[in-house]
């Protein structure tokens, strides 16, 4: 009977460790994907921004349909 809990006990602990492995993994690509969505946007600002600066530089920014 100790020998049947011990295994038990052994098992339910590998099963354990077992989900919070795949636990890990899954936040490791939920990490990963957010930080490249995140960067896809920062460099879309950054180019937004860019832009922006180019236009106001070379007195090309439109406002209201009309150049400056």
């Amino acid at each position: 009977m100790v020998a049947a809990m011990a295994t038990s006990v052994y098992s339910c602990r590998e099963t354990t460790q077992e989900k919070t492995e795949d636990a890990l993994e899954s936040i490791g690509e939920d990490i990963e994907t957010n930080a490249k969505k995140a960067g896809e946007k920062i460099e879309a600002g950054a180019e937004k921004v860019a832009k922006e600066i180019d236009e106001e530089v070379n007195n090309t920014d439109d406002v209201n349909g009309k150049n400056q």
